[in-house]
């Protein structure tokens, strides 16, 4: 008894003062929401008076007539004015909830109602900062085609590798810069890729290194399949052009090249990470399978010319290797490829 005796004067005693701190918080976020509708005419005014001076401004300088200056006007004006009146509800909507005591939700609630720069969102007390002008992105790029090399003396009629049987594979990341401020005519695309280019060696032959050269010589049985293949990593830069579409927005803008015609030109310098040769064949009734992991005397250093013209994010792709394929051989052979390439942005 004398435990629920001192059980029921503690709660009698902090209840009260709950309740008083509940109501107090209450009428405070009460205020702090009717100051927020102040904040947002304000806000939206200025971001009008902004819109409607480079509206001003472009006018003046022969971008638009009088009668397309009026109208984009008397729209910015209505936006602006829906903006004040759609956020001024939520507001309101809030504030009738905590008169009615019917919530207790605060500005950092789970399912708050939050007012950023110019925008009102509904969800997590997470706000995620916007960028006014986000000058690089990023994206995946994947090339895909036929591979061979070009031969001295040699035309591709006669080269030793097969043209539909050789083929390159590339997969990477790039970042794209806009080089100019006021303009995205001009981007410099650059970042890393792995590429893995194939030779499928013709006529029943396949490499053997001799020394300090490497030549081919006709395999003893006979071949299902010779192949040769070099994986390199290189680090491309390409500087690329072509239009865009600004699209602008209350609080940031951004250049599009969606569905726009991209040229890039550039070039690559990297590594051989791995020198491959692949042989299948029959021996004494047995299917048999050899892979040899070796120099092959090809060059570590790689360095070439690329390019690619797009369509939105499909593109024909070309690059060429200025290095040799082979170091000491007397014939030099260079490593080129021609296919599509995916810039996924």
């Amino acid at each position: 008894m004398r435990f629920l005796l001192l059980l029921l004067i503690t709660l009698s005693s902090v209840l009260p003062q709950k309740t008083f701190a509940q109501e107090t918080e209450k009428e405070e976020t009460i205020a702090t929401l009717n100051a927020k509708k102040e904040e947002v005419v304000q806000k939206e005014k200025e971001a009008l008076k902004i819109e409607v001076l480079a509206i001003n401004k472009r006018f003046e300088n022969g971008e638009l007539t009088e009668e397309e200056a009026t109208i984009l006007k008397k729209e910015a004006a209505k936006k602006h004015a829906r903006n004040i009146e759609d956020k001024l509800a939520i507001l309101e909507s809030k504030i009738d909830l905590l008169e009615r005591n019917e919530t207790d939700l605060d500005d950092d609630s789970i399912f708050g109602i939050f007012i950023g720069k110019d925008k009102v969102t509904l969800g997590s007390g997470d706000k995620e900062e916007v960028v006014y002008d986000r000058r690089t992105t990023s994206d995946i790029v994947l090339g895909i085609g036929f591979n061979n090399a070009i031969i001295d003396g040699q035309s591709l009629n006669d080269s030793p590798y097969k043209i539909g049987g050789s083929r390159f594979f590339e997969l990477g990341l790039a970042w794209k810069t806009r080089v100019f401020d006021n303009t995205n005519f001009l981007r410099l695309k650059y970042g890393f890729s792995f590429q893995f280019n194939g030779l499928k060696i013709d006529d029943n032959q396949y490499l053997v290194e001799q020394g300090d050269q490497t030549v081919l010589e006709t395999f003893p049985l006979d071949l299902d399949k010779s192949k040769f293949r070099m994986d390199h990593l290189v680090f491309p830069v390409h500087f690329e052009i072509g239009p865009s579409t600004k699209k602008v927005h209350d609080d940031y803008f951004r250049y599009s090249t969606h569905n726009q015609f991209k040229l890039g030109l550039g070039g690559y310098a990297g590594f051989n990470l791995l020198t491959i040769q692949k042989l299948k064949y029959e021996e004494n009734g047995e299917d048999r399978k050899d892979k040899f992991k070796q120099n092959f005397n090809t060059n570590n250093f790689i360095y070439g010319l690329s390019g690619y013209i797009a369509f939105g994010d499909t593109a024909l792709y070309v690059k060429y290797d200025l290095n040799t394929i082979f170091k000491n051989n007397p014939v030099e052979q260079r490593n080129f490829s021609v296919g599509l390439r995916f810039d996924m942005d």
